[in-house]
């Protein structure tokens, strides 16, 4: 049979000694398919340059400019956040290779590289559907998140006071750290370090997760996925932060924030037989005894 020929668009970070073997493997891999690779340019000059790693790569591209069937991020989660961003609405299937520690979304082993490839040029694989949010406000980097958009305070600031409206109802004002606003997918993230719930993709909700709210009686609350969040903000500082996946910038004080799901949702692959209940159960390491 035929294969056919495939082109993989590689992202990854650039202080782990780990990603130069697991980059040579993958390309050995697709070698042997037939396939072509281009890798995103800081982390071919982080090759290059500090593990002498000769790349035979069809192109090295910067930021959105690559042609790809499918896109590598080769580090942790924050690695694919950052693949994912540069994805957008494009709708090509990423593949996440954990180099890193947790990895929920990067949930690909060294080891199972030369499986997924297999898996890959024989179609045997399987993609999930990722919501994202985006807000809008004075904003000046990209507006999309596949985890989460935080408004926190500044490092070294009091609290803030979060005035908090779904769908132009008022809700709350929350006296706190921060505020969360997290996907399915960023459920795991920095929303369940605050006490958020664990939402399994395709659920259709956003979570609204205080940070270190002065109020004990303050929760974590779930919404529709169709609400549209409005926040404004006053701080001491007259400036606080928001974090889109975790790219920071500084706001204003009165700046008003929409927050709603995108139009465009993020793919990502998965081999048969490994879902996400089964990387949540691995991950969290639900049954396991640790009393031996």
């Amino acid at each position: 049979m035929q294969q056919r020929r495939l082109r993989f668009a590689i992202f990854g970070n650039t202080y782990q000694a780990k990603s130069a073997e697991t980059v040579s493997k993958f390309l050995n891999c697709v070698a042997r398919h037939g396939g072509e690779v281009c890798i995103e340019r800081d982390f071919h000059k982080y090759l290059s340059r500090q593990h002498d790693l000769s790349i035979d790569a069809a192109e090295v591209f910067s930021g959105t400019y690559f042609d790809a069937n499918f896109v590598v991020s080769m580090g942790g989660d924050g690695t694919l956040l950052k693949a994912a961003n540069y994805v957008g609405a494009r709708q090509l299937p990423i593949i996440g290779v954990n180099t890193g520690r947790l990895g929920f979304l990067a949930d690909t082993t060294t080891e199972e590289i030369e499986a997924t490839v297999d898996a890959i040029f024989d179609g045997n694989f399987s993609t999930e559907e990722h919501a994202v949010i985006e807000v809008k406000g004075d904003i000046s980097g990209s507006p999309f998140a596949l985890n989460d958009i935080a408004v926190l305070k500044r490092d070294n600031a009091s609290m803030i006071s979060i005035t908090a409206s779904i769908n132009g109802e008022y809700l709350t004002t929350y006296q706190a750290d921060g505020l969360i606003v997290a996907t399915p997918t960023g459920s795991t993230a920095y929303s369940l370090s605050n006490g958020g719930p664990i939402v399994a993709p395709q659920s259709g909700i956003i979570c609204l997760t205080p940070v270190a709210p002065h109020s004990l009686n303050v929760r974590p609350i779930v919404i529709p996925d169709t609400a549209e969040i409005t926040l404004s903000v006053e701080s001491r500082s007259h400036n606080f932060l928001v974090a889109i996946d975790g790219r920071s910038e500084k706001c204003l004080e009165g700046t008003t924030l929409t927050i709603r799901r995108a139009a465009h949702t993020i793919k990502i692959m998965r081999l048969f037989g490994r879902n996400y209940y089964s990387t949540l159960r691995e991950k969290m390491m639900w049954g396991k005894d640790n009393r031996n």
